[in-house]
C-alpha cells in the first residue's frame, strides 16, 4: 500500500514537520503491520490449538491471565524506552499468546461460521478504515478526545450491563463498540502515520523496532476489540 507523502505530519513532540518520503514512510508502516499480523497469527494459532485439544482454563487461571495481559499492556506503554528492542517484541508476542488463551473459549461459545463472518468482516473494516486514516484529509485528531469519553462510557456500560443483564442494552453497547473501534482504527492509523515521520526512527534502529512494536500493539487491540464487538452482534452463541 502506498502513502502520501504529502500529509500533514508530526514528529513525536507533536510539532508539524515536514514529511519524510514515500519509500521511507512505506518502510517504517510495513514494519508496524508486519508486528501486528504476527501477534494476531500468534492468537489465531494458540486460541485453535487450545480448542482443537479441548483444554478450557479455570476461572481462577481465566482471571490469572487477563491480569498478566492488562499488566503487560501497562508495562509496554510506561517503559518502553527502557526496554531493548528485543525484549518489547518478546512482551508483545506474549501478550498475543495470552490473548489466544482467552480466545480459546470463543470457540466453545459461538460457532464457527459467526467466528469466520465476524473475522471476515473486521479484516474487511479495517482494512478499510486503514486507507481511510493514510489518505484522507481531515485531521482526527481534533477528535481525541470524544474517543476517550466513548471509550470510558462504553466500559461503564459494559459494567452496569454486567449486574443488569439486559439482552437490549448488550445489544446497543455491541453496536456502539463497533463504531467506536471502526473510528479508532481510523485515528490511530493516521497518528501513527503521522509520528513514523519522525527522522529520529531512521536514524535510530532500537527506536524504530520499538515504535514498530508499540504501534502494531495499537492496531493489534484496536483489531481484536473490533472483532468481539463484531462477533457478539453476529451471536449465534452455542446452545
Amino acid at each position: 500500500m502506498n502513502f502520501n507523502p504529502n500529509a500533514p505530519t508530526m514528529d513525536m513532540t507533536g510539532k508539524m514537520k515536514r514529511p519524510l518520503d514515500t519509500v521511507q514512510l512505506n518502510a517504517v508502516m510495513r514494519n508496524v503491520y508486519g508486528w501486528m499480523t504476527m501477534g494476531l497469527g500468534i492468537t489465531a494459532f494458540i486460541s485453535i490449538l487450545l480448542s482443537a485439544t479441548g483444554f478450557v482454563p479455570e476461572p481462577m487461571m481465566f482471571f490469572v491471565v487477563i491480569i498478566a495481559q492488562f499488566a503487560l499492556v501497562i508495562g509496554l506503554s510506561r517503559m518502553m524506552h527502557r526496554l531493548s528492542a528485543t525484549n518489547a517484541g518478546l512482551l508483545f508476542f506474549t501478550y498475543s499468546a495470552l490473548t489466544g488463551v482467552t480466545f480459546s473459549v470463543i470457540f466453545l461459545v459461538y460457532p464457527i461460521g459467526s467466528i469466520a463472518a465476524a473475522f471476515l468482516s473486521t479484516a474487511g473494516v479495517f482494512g478499510a478504515m486503514t486507507v481511510v486514516g493514510l489518505t484522507t484529509k481531515t485531521d482526527f485528531s481534533q477528535y481525541s478526545s470524544y474517543f476517550t469519553m466513548g471509550l470510558i462510557g462504553l466500559v461503564i456500560a459494559m459494567v452496569v450491563n454486567w449486574f443488569l443483564g439486559s439482552a437490549m442494552i448488550d445489544y446497543l453497547i455491541s453496536i456502539v463498540g463497533v463504531l467506536l473501534f471502526t473510528a479508532l482504527t481510523a485515528y490511530d492509523t493516521q497518528r501513527i502515520a503521522n509520528m513514523a515521520a519522525d527522522p529520529r526512527l531512521e536514524l535510530d534502529p532500537d527506536n524504530k523496532v520499538k515504535f514498530s512494536v508499540m504501534a502494531a500493539l495499537t492496531l493489534y487491540l484496536d483489531f481484536i476489540n473490533l472483532f468481539l464487538f463484531l462477533l457478539r452482534l453476529f451471536g449465534g452463541g452455542r446452545d
